[in-house]
């Protein structure tokens, strides 16, 4: 990886000399940090992709272009190596790493923002988990996705407004009141039978047992209301916990139930304009979505028979609001589950008029938890899951957040809960917190002398790679914003703590000649900034202290 403008500059050369050897089209070539046996910072192989367009020896082309870069970059690249067969291997001047580690020090947690993005207005939602129940851990890994790569765009320079959309609306509603209902009588002494669909957590029987409590007798209960209210209430206290926060909370009875002076309500309205372009028609006494049309494999139901809207209407409904307050990009969270929902909805934005950029679905998978390796049951025989909450009791919220964000959001979480509670080396959020914990511990014993710090005394490999690693902070968060997935920022972090600690067994920082102690306080000193933002973006505590 390399700094960020550094790599179009790159960009901008190679390209400029594909065209004067005739090739007009974009030269793509990859930009990688070598093998470890091979000392350099940096290869390219765009040299053999130029020679093999143009048929000739790549070796030739990679020394041509060598030099051009060496000639263009010389505050950057010192030196240039050609190796196999054309491969070009790059070599930083003293003076670029040591600029861009003033900058670190300089900048502190302003560090890697981005003026170029333009606070572009995006929106992240997510959780969005429908308000029955408690969160439980699925949830809790969408949050932690979601609140992760809110924090990033916002640190790179996007206007990113975080929001949940309470599902409100519908017999899931209906089914959570009389649900309650049933318990509160039941706990009252009725003998009388459970709903065969009802939901049958506890945490039913508790809000039952609570409006006992308070009082309340069975006449004056709004159970559909009381349910709802008590249930977000609980979910919004984890969230707060899980250091969740949300900028909206949108409510789908808003697009639903309110209406205009015309007397529909945004659903209604969304559907006549899909009808008036048909997008949608009648059949069958119900509205048609014709999302065939847009490359699903079905055309799917607006409003039944009856007449009642499906969920699809109110999705269409509120991705049609989303726009039209500004957010020029959406991105949505959902659960693998949702796989099917997306060619529909990708239908419908389309048929609303925006391209098909102006969303992004991101599915994460399920998470498996175990214990000591052995798999950890996910729910009970009453079909309740385990909540955000217990794991949140059990291990704390760093090591949940932290290890929620160790995976790609489409691939398969293990969550070894015995592992997240060690602190030790073996944790990985341990053993990144402990860099910033062992730096502050040296700038506590440091005794300043008042002497300055000459960065090019910092010439060991070990030295290099740790500024190498840190200067790489704003590349790994382009990357999380490219992917759309805050996973690349925690294994950044775990590897700069591996080079931390290869750096702090062969360089001692206390106890050598002044100038050169002080100087290495300074590389610390950024260590600690890299650690402490990044840990912050994925919404976990850099302790000084451990």
């Amino acid at each position: 990886m390399l700094k960020f403008n550094l790599e179009q500059q790159l960009k901008a050369i190679i390209g400029e000399f594909a065209f004067s050897k005739g090739l007009k089209e974009e030269i793509v070539f990859s930009v990688e940090i070598p093998p470890k046996n091979i000392n350099a910072d940096l290869a390219l192989n765009a040299a053999m992709v130029i020679a093999k367009k143009i048929k000739t020896n790549p070796r030739i082309i990679a020394q041509e272009l060598s030099d051009i870069i060496i000639s263009k970059l010389q505050s950057s690249v010192k030196s240039a190596e050609i190796a196999g067969a054309g491969f070009i291997n790059l070599y930083f001047t003293d003076s670029f790493l040591q600029e861009e580690l003033k900058k670190i020090l300089e900048k502190k947690e302003n560090y890697a923002r981005q003026e170029s993005l333009g606070k572009e207005k995006v929106m992240v939602e997510f959780v969005s988990a429908n308000p029955t129940g408690p969160l439980h851990i699925g949830h809790g890994r969408g949050a932690a996705i979601g609140d992760s790569l809110a924090r990033i765009l916002k640190h790179l320079g996007y206007n990113a407004v975080k929001e949940y959309y309470l599902n409100d609306v519908g017999n899931q509603m209906n089914v959570l009141g009389e649900s309650t209902k049933i318990r509160y009588r039941q706990l009252k002494g009725e003998d009388i039978p459970f709903l065969e669909d009802g939901y049958k957590g506890d945490y039913i029987k508790d809000i039952a047992q609570d409006l006992i409590n308070e009082g309340k007798k069975q006449d004056e209960i709004d159970f559909r209301e009381e349910s709802h209210k008590r249930i977000l209430e609980t979910i919004k206290q984890d969230l707060e916990i899980f250091r969740v926060g949300f900028d909206n909370w949108f409510s789908e009875s808003k697009i639903a139930f309110e209406k205009d002076g015309s007397g529909k309500t945004e659903v209604d309205k969304v559907c006549d304009y899909l009808k008036s372009k048909n997008y949608a028609y009648e059949k069958d006494d119900a509205l048609w979505l014709a999302s065939t049309n847009y490359g699903d494999d079905k055309d799917r139901v607006l409003r039944r028979s009856d007449g009642r809207y499906t969920y699809l209407a109110s999705d269409v409904a509120y991705h049609k609001n989303k726009y039209e307050r500004g957010f020029l990009k959406v991105i949505n969270l959902w659960g693998a589950d949702h796989h099917g929902y997306v060619a529909r909805i990708n239908a419908a934005i389309q048929m609303l008029g925006q391209n098909k950029e102006a969303l992004k679905v991101i599915l994460y998978q399920l998470v498996s938890l175990v214990r000591n390796g052995e798999p950890v049951a996910m729910s009970t025989r009453s079909g309740e899951f385990i909540t955000l909450k217990d794991v949140l009791n059990e291990v704390g919220t760093d090591a949940c957040r932290f290890f929620f964000l160790l995976r790609a959001p489409d691939s398969q979480l293990e969550f070894d809960l015995e592992l997240a509670k060690k602190q030790t080396s073996e944790n990985p959020v341990f053993y990144v917190q402990y860099v910033n914990a062992r730096c502050h511990s040296i700038f506590k014993e440091y005794k300043d002398s008042g002497a300055v710090s000459d960065f090019s005394l910092l010439s060991s490999k070990e030295e290099r790679d740790l500024i190498k690693k840190l200067i790489s902070f704003e590349d790994v968060l382009l990357i999380c914003d490219k992917t759309k997935s805050p996973h690349h920022l925690t294994t950044f972090l775990i590897e700069t703590a591996d080079i931390y600690h290869r750096f702090y067994e062969k360089c001692r920082v206390l106890g050598n000649e002044e100038q050169l102690t002080k100087t290495r306080i300074e590389l610390l000193k950024a260590v600690s900034v890299i650690i402490t933002k990044g840990l912050d973006l994925l919404g976990v505590s850099a302790p000084e202290k451990m």
